[in-house]
């Protein structure tokens, strides 16, 4: 479903992906790891079209999209659930969720009667964002966002989704939930490449995985291979 060819992309002169590959299958879980630093972030933004590849090759359902607009690859079926949530804090719940369906939605007449059985969706699997739906996005808590973020991207019906260290800066507690609504969206069989500073969470809910180190792909396996793998334990999981 999404595949990356020997992917490099930076900023300015600073080369960051420098032969960057890894291939995601439809109604998988796929996780990248790595330390900070090492391009996972980057690896996100250059998919997602948030800055231009300079080489490589990014193919949606064997489609080129490198190089393509954000606005554009979106249209096409990928949704980016950015680091650090980027919920549009003055706006109600609601309105940041109907934003993830413009993409696939007729622009004016019927836009919220066809919204509404994608709203039901996400408020089934989300009932807080349900309870606070009239409420502004930059009140709620950091677990909260994070819901209303990974809403927000399912809200474009994608055929993959990139969810980019989805725990960063939630409480123990809230992780675990996070997680839990990760493994929902697995055997709901979403496509997702999942970035994660948490690597033992991350391998327990992944199909697949890949340790990014220095801009390219050092190590990738099952997790089961690579909870077996002294390199990966010494750095990632010991």
């Amino acid at each position: 479903m999404l595949q990356v060819e020997n992917l490099h992309a930076g900023y300015g002169t600073s080369e960051v992906l420098v032969g960057t590959t890894l291939h995601v299958k439809q109604g998988t879980v796929v996780a990248l790891i790595g330390a900070n630093g090492a391009g996972k972030t980057t690896t996100m933004r250059a998919i997602s079209g948030m800055i231009k590849p300079t080489g490589g090759q990014v193919l949606l359902g064997g489609k080129p999209v490198q190089g393509l607009s954000a606005s554009r690859i979106a249209k096409l079926g990928l949704a980016h659930s950015p680091e650090g949530r980027k919920v549009f804090g003055p706006l109600s719940v609601e309105d940041n969720l109907l934003l993830g369906a413009y993409n696939h939605l007729p622009m004016f007449f019927g836009f919220r009667g066809k919204a509404a059985t994608d709203l039901a969706k996400i408020y089934e699997l989300f009932p807080r964002l349900k309870e606070r739906r009239k409420q502004a996005a930059g009140t709620l808590s950091g677990g909260e966002q994070q819901m209303l973020a990974i809403g927000r991207a399912l809200m474009a019906n994608p055929k993959v989704i990139l969810l980019d260290e989805p725990s960063m800066g939630l409480a123990p507690v809230i992780v675990q939930e996070v997680f839990s609504i990760i493994r929902r969206l697995k055997e709901a069989g979403i496509t997702l490449l999942l970035v994660e500073q948490f690597a033992k969470s991350a391998l327990e809910v992944a199909d697949y995985a890949y340790v990014m180190e220095r801009g390219r792909i050092a190590v990738e396996g099952t997790p089961a291979e690579l909870n077996q793998n002294e390199r990966v334990i010494a750095a990632y999981l010991g």
